[in-house]
This record gives structure tokens, sequence and C-alpha cells, in this order.
């Protein structure tokens, strides 16, 4: 699977942009890649100019996701067992900015919980059920 299409990269190219323009911004993330036999997610809101360098939220399952850079071509490198490799959540949208994931999964110990709880708040306060700051 090819990681990010021309539309794709394009848009997260347009979010690094308009980030560097406003300070303070806090875009959505765009894109969200897995590893399928394992806990690894990544959450991505801007491409950088070099084609490679991805900024947004990443979780390798070690209870900790943090905010930074990462390198596309890294991702796109790892070899998984069976012949499989990272791959992209086709279905993933996101209505909530990259700070409330961040939080959000800090408090709840990985990105993927943290989708459980953002989910069911469009029709309640995750922050309820999430363990305080």
């Amino acid at each position: 699977m090819i990681l990010l299409s021309d539309e794709l990269r394009a848009r997260l190219r347009a979010q690094a942009r308009a980030s560097a323009e406003i300070l303070g911004s806090d875009p959505c993330p765009i894109a969200k890649f897995f590893n399928p036999i394992g806990a690894a997610t990544w959450l991505v809101t801007e491409l950088a100019r070099d084609g490679d360098t991805l900024f947004g939220l990443a979780d390798l399952g070690f209870g900790c996701p943090e905010l930074g850079y990462f390198s596309l071509r890294e991702i796109e490198a790892i070899r998984l067992p069976f012949g499989l490799r990272i791959e992209r959540d086709l279905a993933f949208t996101s209505l909530h900015p990259l700070s409330v994931w961040a939080d959000t999964a800090r408090r709840a110990g990985s990105i993927l919980a943290a989708q459980s709880f953002l989910a069911r708040s469009l029709t309640a306060r995750p922050t309820d059920e999430l363990p305080p700051p």
C-alpha cells in the first residue's frame, strides 16, 4: 500500500504551510498509519517540504504517545512478519485537533484507547472516564 496518495500528500503539505503561517495552529490529523499486528500508531497532521518528514502524534505501544517528527521513508521501510507492512487507515477522519488527541492519548495510555474515548465524546464528555492529567 502506498501510505500517501498525491491528494493526501498535497493536503498534508497545505496544512504544514498553514501551520507555519498561523501561530498556535492546532490542526486535525489527516492520516492514521498503524501496525496491523501490533500497537504502533501514528496520526499525521503535516508533511515537510522534503517530502519525508511528517509531524504528528506517534505511539509505538509503550504507553507514552508523543508529539513529534518522524520519517515517512522509515515507516514505509518497516517489514513485519508474514509479508505485512505498516498500513494507512483509509476510513480515518478526525473532528478533534491534534492537541486533544495528544492529551487524551497520554491520559488513556495509547492512541487506540484515545480513539474510543474521542468517538464517544461526540455524544458524551470523554474526560469523565479518563484518569486526571
